[in-house]
């Protein structure tokens, strides 16, 4: 990849960011890269790409004052190249440490990212995708971003594009399946493990892939020890904000985007509205429910070992 690839590849991305409406300028030649401004509602910001034999492509994001701006481009920009970090007095923005085997855009990846395990209704749903160098910046050029920053809809649209084009795979705990193993387990952190590696395991079948990247959310050993024999020898890389990687960003969305749609089929099955997350709406939901079909139902649309349900 060359300076003017990477330009192409965040120009394209943030062109297709529809919640937004970027503007991005004809780059200028700089002394070892190439600059150009991304406006947006009128606030201009400078971003430069240089390149060298020794160091190969960096991003420099450093004349970038707005952080959502910066959140964006990290996420088109999961091909490997480097980071300047930036910091200043308000702000300090984390980056992804260098070295990682599954930062490099010609690594065949399998991303693994999940939805719900913080939310009291609805299901679990871990997700899997794999892209190989050509894949990986077809997602790029579709603005695939981490779920967190994209709208419902934004992510509907994005998930139907990516089922098209890449090999995946769903692994989805209803309420009741995801209560019985958590009774069977007794731990949040296995059944994630457990969720991810079947995840890995039938992807590693089907594709071959010897590198997978998921979210760290415990012991690095748990994952692993869940594999298959057949997929222990694959590189499991877990590192916080895995999602900045484009390959398990896809993997958010199409988490996310059947997690939105089960919460969708159980609003429609019960006849009321279940909130996300765990706050004070989702106790008036839950009282809600028991009044109308009894606590010894709460197993149907809650994960019963949230404190949730000793409030109900």
């Amino acid at each position: 990849m060359s300076k003017y690839d990477l330009y192409n590849i965040l120009k394209e991305g943030l062109l297709n960011q529809l919640e937004y409406d970027f503007q991005v300028d004809p780059y200028q030649e700089i002394n070892y890269g190439i600059q150009f401004d991304v406006i947006d509602s009128g606030k201009k910001s400078k971003v430069r790409i240089y390149e060298s034999k020794k160091k190969g492509i960096t991003l420099d994001l450093s004349q970038v004052k707005y952080e959502e701006l910066k959140a964006v481009i990290y996420n088109i920009n999961s091909s490997g190249t480097s980071h300047k970090q930036v910091s200043s007095t308000n702000t300090k923005t984390n980056i992804p440490s260098k070295g990682f085997v599954s930062d490099q855009i010609k690594t065949p990846l399998i991303g693994v990212d999940e939805s719900g395990k913080g939310d009291y209704f609805g299901p679990l749903v871990v997700a899997g995708v794999y892209a190989d160098e050509n894949l990986k910046q077809q997602l790029m050029l579709l603005g695939v971003a981490d779920s967190k920053v994209l709208t419902d809809v934004k992510i509907a649209k994005l998930a139907e594009q990516i089922k098209v084009i890449c090999q995946y795979k769903m692994l989805i705990f209803d309420n009741e399946k995801y209560n019985i193993a958590y009774h069977k387990i007794g731990n949040l952190n296995l059944l994630l493990a457990a969720g991810h590696a079947k995840v890995i395991d039938e992807l590693v079948q089907k594709t071959g892939a010897e590198v997978a990247l998921s979210d760290q959310f415990g012991d690095e050993k748990l994952i692993k020890g869940c594999l298959r024999e057949t997929s222990k020898h694959i590189i499991l890389e877990q590192r916080p904000r895995a999602e900045q990687n484009v390959v398990v960003a896809a993997a958010s969305i199409l988490a996310r985007d059947a997690f939105v749609k089960e919460m969708g089929h159980l609003e429609e099955k019960y006849g009321q509205s279940f909130p996300k997350g765990a706050s004070n709406q989702t106790i008036e939901a839950g009282k809600k429910f028991v009044r109308q079909y009894g606590k010894n139902r709460l197993n149907e649309v809650g994960k019963l070992h949230f404190k949730t349900t000793d409030n109900l």
